[in-house]
């Protein structure tokens, strides 16, 4: 516990020297400038003029640095009975492919995307691939009505909406298409209405 007291202390006493010391840990593309910004308080900025890809901090620096054959992600879910196990290298991979896919789909830095699934390994490698593109992701819990779904595309105006077909719950399945079908038909913003 005495080593936490004096991480603490030293967060407490001088932020912008812990936060830059924490920042070497990680792999930037860009170095940033100015490690806080609160010029604008409450509007704080951190590590401005940086730039990093969360995409390969979280996966491709551990492949290259040696640890390719470690697990990365766990899936236990008692309610399916199905357990599933990836090392880095493993998710590297699924998660390019499917950054591909959705490149695929015109998804570019910047582009808005819904992932709109059940907590299954899908959803964490859809989110990783937009990171990977420099896409924002917001995630929509599985399940959500169709009116809380529209509400959330036309805020988003997402490029590209990633859904399962189906959630399982206790005792229920729980069918995802037609809730976003029922979305995208009552969303007045979004790209599929526009097509009509």
């Amino acid at each position: 516990m005495g080593r936490f007291d004096e991480v603490y202390r030293q967060s407490l006493e001088d932020p912008q020297e812990f936060w830059a010391e924490a920042a070497e840990a990680i792999d930037w593309d860009a170095p940033w400038a100015q490690v806080l910004d609160d010029s604008s308080a409450p509007f704080y900025r951190w590590f401005v003029g940086g730039r990093l890809n969360s995409c390969h901090n979280a996966l491709d620096r551990h492949v290259e640095g040696g640890r390719g054959d470690q697990l990365a992600l766990v899936y236990d879910s008692p309610v399916t009975n199905t357990k599933a196990a990836y090392t880095y290298r493993e998710l590297r991979d699924q998660v390019a492919r499917f950054a591909g896919a959705l490149a695929a789909q015109g998804v570019e830095r910047g582009d808005r995307v819904i992932v709109y699934m059940p907590m299954v390994p899908e959803a964490v490698i859809a989110m990783l691939a937009c990171a990977r593109l420099g896409a924002v992701h917001s995630v929509v819990f599985g399940g959500f009505a169709a009116n809380e779904l529209a509400t959330r595309i036309e805020d988003a105006k997402p490029k590209v909406i990633v859904s399962a077909s189906c959630g399982i719950e206790p005792g229920r399945l729980v069918e995802y298409k037609p809730l976003l079908d029922a979305a995208i038909g009552s969303s007045c913003t979004c790209r599929w209405c526009r097509r009509r």
